[in-house]
């Protein structure tokens, strides 16, 4: 919870400059696999807002904007999830949306947990759609 914190108090001090700090994951075996993957597969350009480079530089880390959408690749469960808890699905993908974080939605797939954070400037259901296809691609399972 903590360093999630820290990440949005991060892009938030950041909006404006050139790399966007955020903290990267560091998944294993087939997530970080299926991270890679996910990566190459994002869109250059999401909900408006331009894809931007990270700092430091992770190949589980994009970010679009400045700082107003950002997504890391094989961040563990969130802890506020109960782990026999329905979740919507967008397009084939489960999204949980955190409670105590309104702007933090996680992917739930069988390899891994994909993070989104939306700042309010965008519709978060349209960036989660928008990003249901390349996830799903990503981690097929």
């Amino acid at each position: 919870m903590v360093r999630v914190v820290a990440v949005l108090v991060a892009l938030a001090a950041l909006a404006g400059c050139g790399a966007v700090r955020v903290e990267p994951p560091a998944p294993g075996g087939t997530t970080a696999t299926a991270c890679a993957t996910l990566n190459g597969r994002l869109p250059r350009t999401l909900d408006g807002a331009e894809r931007v480079p990270s700092d430091p530089p992770s190949p589980y880390v994009v970010v679009w904007g400045s700082a107003e959408i950002a997504l890391r690749c094989g961040v563990p469960r969130p802890a506020t999830m109960d782990p026999r808890q329905q979740v919507p699905e967008i397009n084939g993908v489960a999204w949980f949306a955190d409670p105590v974080r309104p702007l933090l939605f996680t992917a739930l797939t069988s390899d891994g947990y994909v993070e989104v954070t939306i700042s309010r400037k965008h519709q978060s259901a349209g960036v989660l759609v928008d990003l249901a296809a390349p996830i799903k691609a990503a981690f097929p399972g």
